[in-house]
């Protein structure tokens, strides 16, 4: 349809074709009135922070709109807000109404709504908390209308439940109602093809919050339901299991490192707790394991101290450190496993047999003290024999090493046991920490991990709430009727 303005001569066009009662010039803003053709008054054209135009399409929620017509509202001095009337083919009207770039989609309702004190109910029985009264008046307009445009002072009365509000609009002698739902502008960006939008300034009348905080409540308390019955299941159906347990003396590990039979864990993931023991006292050890996934080859190592100190000052003993220690490998998957051990002692760990005389077989080796005993290692079971008189180890040797026949080779024993170089303070100098025990065991589900997700499940539900109730509070702000304390 089209209009000829008797003014400008100007033609004014629209695609969609209804019952128009005025009409604004698009070229020299004149209000003209159908039934006398005849301009009515100037009106200032719509500009600021205006994003659509009169006749654009668009398709919101999946119905097809056209722009009939644009009218900026005026409250106070300087308090503004747009608002879009768009029809379907049907010929059914719904209105964007804009402010601070926040979006609300009004329709008309078919009947009044019943209005309270501080709220309002509609007919199905909702109610709505009253938000604010509103006089306003009409600053600019542009478009065609079916109804005459209505220049008086109209009232506005906004009730809000949530996301949904509903209207009394009231001007002269007409009153409307109105129910609107909030539209976001990426909505309204697609719908349009906008490029740039009003930006956002404080909080919408109905806008809602970030997410659905009852909902996200709900996921957090079935997610840890969840979490609880699965750490049950994992507490009750694994104890600690130890996988690793040896003495082991710093003397067959010097300078190298203990290789340790495989093992397999099986399950979830788990901390893997290792406790080492050395008798030290007034002096230190040092235990480095390395845990090998035999899979992937992956290493991971982790070393610790033991140390032990004591002693008497100023009339009073003192005593600092421990002779045991332990640490965890954390998180072990399950698999199969070995450890790599080194170990080392304050003052060293010399074997003192390794120069000592070793027989021919290379099974024994015999050492002698700076007291004249001798002392027989079996390499093979490590069992060390003690002999205080040398005769009766040099028969014990000749039978070893078949010299019963063999007057010269007795005769060269005797010498060597004779002219030994002492290992002087054997054994008690050697045998004084002279060892580190090591037990290693795979601990059940850490409950560390199951507090975490509750702390920060409850954290951020606390978070959530009060997060609610200061956007919620902002909301209001501007209302005199909040539900939430000014002071």
């Amino acid at each position: 349809m089209y209009y000829v303005c008797p003014v400008c001569k100007k033609n004014n066009e629209l695609s969609i074709d209804f019952s128009v009662e005025e009409y604004i010039c698009d070229s020299c803003s004149s209000l003209i009135g159908r039934e006398k053709n005849a301009s009515r008054k100037i009106i200032k054209k719509p500009v600021e922070n205006v994003v659509l135009k009169v006749g654009q399409k668009g398709t919101v929620y999946g119905t097809d709109y056209c722009v009939i017509n644009i009218v900026v509202k005026k409250y106070g001095e300087n308090i503004f807000w747009r608002e879009y009337t768009l029809k379907d083919p049907s010929g059914n009207n719904v209105y964007l109404s804009e402010s601070d770039g926040h979006w609300v989609l009004l329709r008309l309702l078919d009947s009044e709504f019943k209005d309270f004190k501080h709220y309002a109910e509609t007919a199905d029985g909702r109610k709505y908390r009253w938000y604010e009264t509103t006089p306003c008046s009409i600053h600019s307009a542009a478009g065609f209308f079916e109804d005459k445009i209505d220049f008086k002072l109209a009232k506005y009365k906004e009730f809000v439940n949530g996301t949904e509000m509903i209207s009394r609009e009231e001007c002269g002698n007409s009153v409307q109602f109105f129910k609107g739902d909030h539209i976001s502008k990426y909505t309204i960006r697609k719908a349009f093809s906008l490029k740039e939008l009003p930006y956002y300034s404080g909080v919408g009348i109905v806008e809602p919050f970030f997410f659905n905080v009852k909902q996200g409540i709900n996921i957090i308390g079935i997610s840890a339901l969840l979490i609880c019955l699965i750490q049950l299941y994992v507490v009750m159906s694994r104890t600690n299991q130890t996988i690793f347990e040896q003495e082991i003396k710093f003397a067959d590990i010097n300078d190298k490192e203990l290789v340790s039979k495989s093992f397999s864990l099986s399950g979830a993931s788990a901390p893997l707790e290792v406790n080492a023991y050395s008798d030290v006292d007034n002096s230190w050890a040092n235990v480095g394991v390395s845990l090998v996934n035999e899979k992937t080859n992956e290493i991971a190592y982790t070393s610790k101290d033991i140390e032990k100190y004591s002693g008497y000052e100023g009339g009073e003993s003192w005593s600092e450190g421990s002779q045991s220690e332990k640490f965890n490998f954390c998180g072990v998957a399950p698999g199969s496993y070995h450890f790599l051990i080194s170990a080392e002692k304050e003052g060293g760990a010399a074997d003192p047999f390794k120069s000592g005389y070793q027989l021919q077989n290379g099974e024994f080796s015999v050492i002698k003290n700076d007291l004249g005993i001798f002392y027989m290692r079996n390499n093979k079971d490590q069992s060390i024999s003690q002999y205080t008189e040398k005769g009766i180890l040099k028969n014990e040797i000749s039978g070893i090493n078949n010299l019963t026949e063999k007057p010269l080779e007795i005769k060269k024993l005797d010498s060597v046991l004779t002219n030994m170089s002492p290992q002087p303070g054997y054994p008690e100098k050697y045998e004084k920490n002279s060892s580190v025990k090591i037990k290693a065991a795979w601990q059940p589900v850490s409950f560390w991990n199951f507090a975490i997700v509750i702390i920060f499940s409850l954290i951020f539900i606390g978070a959530s709430l009060l997060g609610r109730r200061i956007f919620e509070f902002s909301k209001w702000r501007n209302s005199s009727n909040s539900p939430y304390p000014t002071n």
